[in-house]
């Protein structure tokens, strides 16, 4: 049967939400981030885009392409409220779904045109209804895999509607520049720029082993998506990923002070494993486990961040709200769920640009070096993976001890025999 996937994503997201709340900046160039000269863009309206203002651009920078631009601050909690207003729309009416980041989804219809009605009519019918309900502007992709449809959607961006019939995938992605193939970065453009290839037409000519002879392995993926080649899935169930940590106390304790430093070392964990999938999470839950074994969990939703001090200060609300120190814990734990793509933009928001630089360069050296090298400032904090590993560690030792000793005996008995 042939697939029908769509690709839904919200036009220039942010600025749309503030447009929604604020009708005087329709029209205008709008730069949503910090607005002093340490700032860094987290998004811009297409007005803005034309002056070549981009995300992730110094504020100073973009305020010096675009003087006229209003600057807006930006909010996450209010961006995440419409986002999950829009999921919900999509969850109700779709019978498999996955939402790819904060403003993208997918939506997988194949067989809608036997049963239903045609799947273009469908998916019209739905943008509408968003739109509707909603009022901020969508464009959709429809065709066969979720690559064609991505690239489909942002052909007929802003508020419109891309539809490629299936067999005629070569033939839409022939004519486009390669920069349009998701996954394809700047290196990787430069570098088959180089070699005269710009258009997506001239990497289909090309056979797959010529083209991994440039690219190595990844040449692999950019052939299939050149070709129009996606089989890849509808991930549905994203809204249960989660990622958690958790320990158990050699003896039970009262001592918030020292729970509070081992949730900031499980944050700052969890925090640099999220931004290395690049994910973000809109959920957090935390875990207390009594002396007489009665678990409790805690959870608030949060706006969809991969920044440890946002995420850390709802932890702590979590805790000192439902904890007084007056029951004894053997067990604490943190768990982040509801995750998506897209860790880059949230730390745009509140972060100066050293502030989003400073996670870049932890990360960096933690990749590195490994993930325990860097701690929080807390003192004589010391995350709890890193206890782990220095028992598991010590047990090793001890173990080895154990068996050298075990060996020496077994060899002098031998001996005395």
């Amino acid at each position: 049967m042939e697939r029908s996937i769509i690709h839904m994503d919200l036009d220039s997201f942010f600025v749309s939400v503030e447009r929604k709340l604020d009708s005087s900046l329709l029209g205008k160039p709008v730069i949503i981030g910090g607005s002093s000269d340490r700032g860094v863009v987290a998004s811009c309206s297409y007005e803005a885009r034309q002056f070549g203002v981009h995300s992730a651009m110094p504020s100073a920078r973009a305020r010096q392409l675009c003087p006229q631009a209003i600057f807006v601050k930006g909010d996450m909690a209010m961006y995440s409220k419409y986002s999950r207003e829009v999921t919900e729309i999509i969850k109700a009416e779709s019978p498999e779904y996955e939402k790819a980041s904060i403003d993208e989804h997918y939506i997988d219809i194949t067989g809608m045109d036997k049963y239903v009605k045609h799947s273009l009519l469908w998916t019209k019918e739905l943008r509408d209804k968003i739109v509707t309900e909603t009022g901020l502007p969508i464009s959709f992709g429809l065709s066969c895999n979720k690559t064609v449809s991505k690239i489909a959607t942002g052909q007929f961006k802003p508020n419109g509607e891309g539809y490629v019939p299936y067999g005629t995938e070569k033939e839409f992605l022939a004519p486009l520049s390669i920069s349009k193939i998701p996954g394809l970065g700047k290196k990787t453009y430069a570098l088959l720029s180089s070699k005269g290839i710009e258009k997506i037409e001239t990497l289909q000519k090309m056979s797959l082993q010529a083209l991994q002879n440039i690219l190595g392995e990844h040449g692999s993926s950019i052939w299939k998506k050149a070709n129009g080649i996606n089989f890849s899935p509808i991930e549905q169930h994203w809204e249960q990923t989660s990622m958690s940590t958790e320990t158990t106390f050699e003896k039970d304790s009262t001592d918030r002070a020292m729970m509070e430093r081992i949730l900031i070392g499980m944050v700052d964990e969890l925090g640099y494993d999220l931004r290395k999938m690049e994910k973000m999470t809109g959920c957090v839950t935390l875990k207390l486990k009594y002396s007489n074994f009665e678990s409790h969990t805690y959870q608030a939703s949060i706006p969809y961040t991969a920044s440890d001090h946002a995420i850390l200060e709802k932890v702590k609300e979590l805790f000192y709200k439902n904890y007084k120190g007056d029951v004894w814990i053997r067990l604490i734990g943190v768990r982040f769920s509801n995750l998506i793509s897209g860790c880059q933009q949230t730390n745009l928001f509140e972060d100066t640009e050293e502030k989003a630089n400073l996670y870049t360069a932890l990360d960096k050296i933690r990749s590195r070096f490994g993930s325990d090298l860097i701690m929080p400032a807390c003192g004589q904090l010391r995350t709890e993976r890193l206890a782990r590993l220095e028992k598991r560690q010590q047990e090793k030792l001890e173990a080895a001890e154990k068996r050298k000793a075990e060996a020496l005996k077994s060899g002098d008995s031998i001996h005395k025999k």
